[in-house]
């Protein structure tokens, strides 16, 4: 059964990852049709290769989670696709990027309709508002370039330091005695 949380701001939801759908179903999504749009969109945070990710559904309902706060994330770009169900409210809300945000933020609020999904910049500042009833469920894709994010880990801004982890780790990559680079790395700092 899934273990983990799927991020640290939402508490309800899953990672995919533990339920096997990385390898059939979201490392295809990403590449073939995903990543010829971001190489279009976003050529500046590495959109032509975008070579991991982590995906993962969140839920928010009145009893549990009914927001998320101001947040950017653990990518370069990010997929957020509204599942469904029935609920009211609840838009998403953008602000400025982490690396230039303004003494008082500007935010563009956008509906988010079942059925439908938006790409964004993970460094943009964005959010959830409440919402007022029923329940929602997002599938989450944060899409990385390793190499973009070797240089500079995009969540403390430092050069990475990096650990083993499972997986794609956080995007980051480190070839062993001349093999390929794997994307199975953490930043210990961030």
């Amino acid at each position: 059964m899934p273990k983990g949380r799927p991020n640290t701001m939402n508490n309800y939801g899953v990672l995919l990852n533990e339920l096997g759908m990385d390898e059939p179903f979201l490392t295809p999504l990403r590449e073939r049709f995903l990543q010829p749009i971001t190489a279009l969109l976003y050529p500046e945070l590495g959109g032509a290769c975008l070579d991991s990710h982590k995906a993962f559904v969140v839920k928010y309902s009145l009893h549990e989670d009914l927001d998320l706060s101001s947040h950017y994330d653990n990518a370069e770009v990010t997929l957020n696709v509204s599942l469904g169900k029935e609920f009211t409210e609840g838009n998403l809300y953008f602000g400025d990027f982490n690396q230039d945000p303004s003494p008082v933020p500007q935010y563009i609020e956008v509906e988010h309709v079942g059925g439908r999904g938006l790409l964004h910049r993970g460094g943009q500042i964005h959010g959830a508002l409440p919402i007022a009833s029923g329940e929602r469920w997002n599938l989450i894709v944060w899409m990385r370039s390793s190499a973009i994010r070797n240089q500079l880990c995009p969540m403390c801004n430092r050069k990475p330091e990096l650990v083993e982890a499972e997986g794609f780790g956080d995007g980051f990559t480190e070839a062993l005695g001349g093999e390929v680079a794997q994307t199975v790395n953490l930043c210990a700092l961030g």
